[in-house]
């Protein structure tokens, strides 16, 4: 059975709290798994949830600030120690080789899994897999930052009634999906068009061109909100957004499920996210992001 879903590991921004670790997010797409930002104390994010190296596909690097890249050291150490068996493909920032090299022989470890290395230069296509195409679109922070977002390609919804009134069952369903004809009946005449889903993975930016790219038409959106809408003029300098701004283009681009997280440690209460995102008029679903914390795709459309 394929399962979809976002496993969060951390939530806290440049400071973790009692309560919040530094960034690590998990995407499980169907058999595959997706690692986010992994900062610090990943590794031990990963215990507590439940996730194995053996999970883990590809690991995807926004920027190297702390936060979001200092895991990579136990994470891939752990990779190698549990000679996790299929290739692990690596997507960071180009110009921040020096920072991946660095944190990937930070030790001495013994090397079994070659770890390939896909450095991000440019917006554009990543990955092309039977399940999704992985992209990248340039955000605005002090240091070269990059989005993630991965689409799937759009596909047919049989239909049991059309199906029924054609007489077509059994083994002649997958054959009409696989050859699109069957005796004389198009695959169109019995099923829908079906959209893909689509997620994306926006982190520390200002508002930009590549936010709503990388936000638009999302089945289900994790973006940063390190900051309440009362200190905008913070999240402009240091190159961050609101609540109000992240949730401004979660509701213009049409997002169906929002997830809030990376959160500054000068805020005691959550709840002040969701109010400022309800506020700038997000109406759909909201999740003000905790630790160890899953939040399933939304069912299709």
């Amino acid at each position: 059975m394929s399962v979809r879903e976002l496993v969060v590991l951390g939530t806290a921004s440049q400071v973790p709290t009692r309560h919040r670790n530094h960034n690590g997010y998990l995407l499980r797409w169907d058999g595959e798994g997706i690692l986010f930002d992994p900062g610090e104390g990943t590794q031990r994010q990963m215990l507590r949830a439940g996730v194995a190296a053996h999970d883990l596909n590809r690991i995807c690097v926004t920027h190297f600030h702390g936060d979001h890249s200092l895991g990579l050291a136990g994470v891939i150490q752990r990779i190698n120690l549990d000679r996790v068996p299929h290739p692990v493909t690596a997507h960071y920032p180009g110009s921040g080789q020096r920072f991946f090299d660095r944190l990937r022989y930070a030790t001495a470890y013994r090397e079994t899994v070659g770890i390939t290395e896909e450095p991000v230069g440019a917006d554009g296509p990543l990955a092309r897999t039977p399940g999704y195409t992985l992209e990248a679109r340039k955000l605005s922070h002090p240091v070269e930052s990059y989005g993630y977002r991965l689409v799937e390609p759009d596909g047919r919804r049989m239909l049991p009634d059309r199906l029924a009134a054609h007489g077509i069952k059994g083994p002649d369903v997958g054959r009409i999906q696989r050859e699109g004809t069957l005796d004389g009946i198009a695959l169109e005449d019995v099923s829908e068009a079906r959209r893909g889903q689509r997620f994306a993975f926006v982190m520390d930016t200002r508002l930009c061109e590549g936010v709503y790219a990388l936000a638009e038409g999302c089945d289900l959106l994790v973006i940063e909100s390190t900051f309440l809408d009362e200190d905008e003029e913070l999240a402009v300098e240091y190159g961050h957004l609101t609540a109000g701004q992240a949730a401004g283009v979660a509701r213009d681009a049409g997002v169906r499920h929002l997830v809030l997280t990376h959160f500054s440690q000068r805020y005691s209460d959550p709840e002040e996210f969701e109010r400022q995102a309800r506020a700038a008029g997000y109406a759909g679903e909201l999740t003000v992001a905790r630790d160890l914390l899953r939040v399933p795709l939304p069912k299709r459309r």
